[in-house]
């Protein structure tokens, strides 16, 4: 046999091997899940993954911003929206009455994307604990026992400079 031969032979033996150990271990896959799936450790506030069936219908909020507090409070105070724990938990309940309006609950929220703002009343530092308790509130409970997957950032501004949380919600709507 001639080298050219041998290179050919030996070329396309390795080039099988790879397709085989690719679609072996690209044709893994878990199985799909029969109903909402949360993953990741039992510790955690917050699930690591979500994993959702097929064929359900998904409900996602616009970025949901905190309510006035003290419409009478000057723009830039502290009173007129509070600090962030308070303004989560203002922006959790606008959330809540959002998914109450098409008939789903706190309970359906599957993920959260968390924007959150540096606090000109604390030193410009992200309160990052007081997202935390807020969200300690609505999720991960015993009346609501869901962890969300969840992302949480620190950005620049809002489109109001006295808010300091934005929220996105993602739920997904029962069988």
């Amino acid at each position: 046999m001639s080298w050219f031969f041998k290179l050919g032979r030996s070329w396309l033996l390795g080039f099988s091997l790879i397709l085989i150990i690719s679609l072996s271990v690209g044709g893994v896959r878990a199985a799909e899940p029969q109903q909402i799936a949360s993953y990741g450790s039992p510790q955690s506030p917050i699930s690591a993954a979500i994993a959702v069936p097929a064929n359900r219908a998904y409900f996602w909020t616009s970025g949901t911003v905190p309510p006035v507090l003290d419409s009478n409070a000057s723009a830039g105070s502290r009173e007129r929206y509070g600090d962030t724990k308070t303004q989560a938990i203002g922006t959790l309940r606008n959330i809540e009455t959002q998914l109450k309006n098409v008939g789903l609950n706190l309970s359906n929220v599957t993920y959260l994307r968390v924007y959150l703002v540096a606090d000109k009343f604390n030193d410009n530092k992200v309160d990052y604990q007081g997202w935390f308790d807020a969200y300690g509130q609505f999720f991960n409970t015993v009346a609501n026992p869901v962890k969300t997957a969840r992302s949480t950032l620190a950005v620049a501004g809002l489109v109001n400079p006295d808010w300091l949380i934005e929220i996105e919600a993602v739920a997904v709507f029962p069988k």
